[in-house]
């Protein structure tokens, strides 16, 4: 007799909790992390059960705004290995993934359970990372990754990532990751993230510490030694009406048109409006950072830089430097994230004016 796969429900916790104890010895998840999954998550726990008795489980996360998915884990009762169950939960989540439109699978495994490697690359997940130190135990774990939709080869830029330190620097860690794409041999470090801050910020922004301008992180770019296009659709200070107070909003006009003078000053070609042009910005030796609403991603609505990996057909490709751990993301959840062109074109609007903003680095000859 076949076994049954349903998506989990909260009856179901003991029956988890028991499976989970038999297969693992550490990282296991807790009756509070079960509930999550099954009540809150964004995704899907699906169980496999026969006769009323729960054989297995896989869980899918998906990230909001993205079509990338990570399966979060896999577990085959004793009683039901090696009768394909794995491959067949593997199956389902797969087509899960795709119904909600998801390009990309990804998982991790500890490097010393070849059975599951085995598993996962007889179907098709390729290596793509090894991350140290990984389990509780200090275990390494495999990265791997299923295209699940195909599409063309990379371009042969690679950008690194670079995690931001502080709630307020995903501006400044974007533009280290796109020198450090540009210049391979840079050092992306913290003491420069903090110094790009210093040079960008705008100050005051909606709340908590300043965010830094399309301008400020233009200049900052220039004054290292890259050629640079700024690109805004509108030309005043940005950012204004998500302040109430008059006395910030001064002095973030002091801020945005000391900027402007300095810009002036440069080389940076400044751009008014106009199609964000990714394909020829990326053919043509760019690398982009993206002002994007992260409303779309985290539901959070702040402005939120990221920066352009790649792009084809069907997807742009960012890296995230904010990593959302309430949503049991870890780094690699961050990079090149696969968005729909129509959801990036939803999210790189900002508020009521529909804010437009990128600054482009490219390599001076």
């Amino acid at each position: 007799m076949n076994p049954v796969f349903r998506l989990a429900v909260v009856e179901d916790l003991p029956a988890l909790l028991a499976l989970e104890q038999q297969c693992f010895t550490t990282d296991r998840l807790t009756s509070r992390s079960f509930q999550w999954m099954i009540t809150r998550a964004h995704g899907q726990l699906l169980v496999a059960e026969r006769d009323g008795q729960l054989l297995g489980y896989a869980v899918v996360l998906f990230h909001r705004g993205t079509s990338l998915a990570r399966l979060y884990s896999i577990a085959i009762a004793e009683q039901a290995r090696g009768n394909g169950l794995g491959k067949q939960l593997l199956e389902r989540i797969e087509a899960c993934a795709l119904e909600h439109d998801c390009a990309y699978l990804r998982l991790e495994v500890r490097i010393d359970n070849p059975a599951a490697i085995a598993l996962y690359e007889r179907n098709g997940y390729r290596r793509f990372a090894l991350i140290h130190d990984y389990y509780q135990d200090h275990a390494d774990a495999l990265r791997l990754e299923k295209r699940i939709l195909q599409h063309r080869d990379a371009r042969s830029i690679k950008v690194p990532w670079y995690a931001q330190t502080t709630d307020f620097t995903c501006g400044p860690a974007c533009l280290l990751m796109a020198m450090g794409a540009l210049h391979a041999d840079r050092v992306l470090e913290r003491r420069e993230e903090l110094q790009i801050w210093r040079e960008a910020t705008t100050v005051f922004m909606t709340s908590g510490h300043g965010g830094c301008s399309p301008q400020g992180l233009a200049l900052a770019a220039a004054r290292r030694g890259f050629r640079v296009r700024l690109q805004v659709s509108m030309a005043g200070p940005l950012f204004l009406d998500g302040v109430r107070d008059e006395h910030k909003k001064d002095v973030m006009r002091l801020v945005h048109d000391e900027f402007a003078a300095q810009l002036n000053a440069t080389d940076v070609e400044q751009v008014l409006g106009g199609p964000l042009d990714l394909p020829r910005l990326l053919a043509d030796g760019g690398q982009p950072l993206v002002l994007i609403s992260s409303y779309r991603l985290t539901r959070s609505k702040s402005p939120h830089w990221v920066a352009v990996t790649d792009c084809d057909e069907e997807f742009v490709y960012l890296h995230d430097p904010d990593v959302d751990h309430s949503q049991h993301r870890q780094p690699m959840d961050c990079q090149h994230l696969p968005v729909s062109h129509g959801e990036f074109e939803k999210m790189c609007s900002f508020g009521r004016g529909k804010l437009r903003a990128a600054v482009i680095l490219y390599r001076r000859e």
